[in-house]
């Protein structure tokens, strides 16, 4: 019995390895350029990723495809978040990431003492960018749902993500942060929050961005403290700190993804992050 039940879960792990290897070479990745009227005609160019078979299936009209947004970090490129998008890929998302900032664009000014550390404009530009783009895809992919989003970013990116969550809650369906340092979380309880956190001398979050443990179980806030740094978190960190993002992210949206598999027992508790450490309460 014993044997058989050690043979049940070999193939179980094999099948699940297998489904998520041959969805990651089913994804395909296009970049779209978009030029925003409103603003002399900005550039915003657009990483798409998406499931072949998904996508044909929307363009059916067969099934509607959730969708979520990939905001990247200061300076760097849209496309350098691939580990991210192909996750979110493999689980039937319409994955976006608009590149925010262009190399015309004048460098970015840290100023102390004011708001978000003086990256409010910064801030604001990503959230046009992202209303945009959405605009834009609707015409693209209409058979998708841009009414709920799912908001990730990393650092910079983070931030745009919650400051856009905190102005248009009724646009967001989840948040996953990696590492924003600025804009304060949300605390009312109305989307679900996952934030990874570096453990970086060199990046370090602002006081009363990050809400305490309390505040964090009401909220449903998942707080992961990691040993990662802060630049780790995008396709050019180590192998280990993408596939322990990579596994937790998945348990984060398996429950709403329409890839979802069927429940036969309790599921773990969203703090089993492997190698990555559960919450923690942070040091000021």
């Amino acid at each position: 019995m014993k044997r058989g039940i050690t043979v049940l879960l070999s193939l179980s792990v094999l099948v699940t390895v297998a489904y998520f290897t041959a969805s990651r070479w089913a994804i395909r990745h296009e970049t779209l350029s978009f030029h925003d009227p409103a603003r002399d005609d900005r550039l915003v160019a657009v990483d798409v990723a998406v499931r072949y078979d998904k996508e044909m299936q929307a363009d059916a009209g067969m099934i509607t495809l959730p969708v979520a947004v990939l905001n990247h970090g200061n300076t760097v490129k849209n496309t350098e978040y691939s580990f991210l998008a192909n996750i979110f890929a493999a689980r039937g998302y319409l994955v976006i990431s608009p590149q925010h900032d262009l190399p015309s664009d004048p460098p970015m000014v840290t100023k102390p003492g004011e708001l978000y550390v003086g990256r409010l404009p910064q801030i604001l530009r990503g959230v046009a960018n992202i209303h945009f783009a959405v605009s834009e895809m609707r015409k693209v992919q209409p058979n998708a749902d841009y009414d709920k989003l799912t908001m990730i970013g990393h650092s910079m990116g983070g931030d745009i993500t919650m400051y856009f969550a905190k102005q248009y809650p009724d646009e967001i369906k989840k948040v996953v942060t990696l590492d924003n340092l600025r804009v304060p979380f949300l605390t009312d309880g109305k989307f679900k929050i996952l934030s990874f956190r570096s453990k970086d001398p060199q990046f370090k979050t602002d006081p009363g961005v990050i809400p305490d443990t309390a505040d964090c179980d009401k909220a449903g806030i998942t707080v992961v403290n990691t040993s990662f740094q802060h630049n780790d978190m995008r396709d050019t960190g180590p192998d280990q700190a993408k596939s322990s993002i990579q596994d937790m992210l998945d348990k984060f949206i398996a429950d709403d993804s329409p890839l979802r598999p069927v429940v036969t027992k309790k599921p773990p508790a969203m703090t089993d992050a492997g190698p990555v450490a559960p919450y923690a309460p942070q040091q000021n």
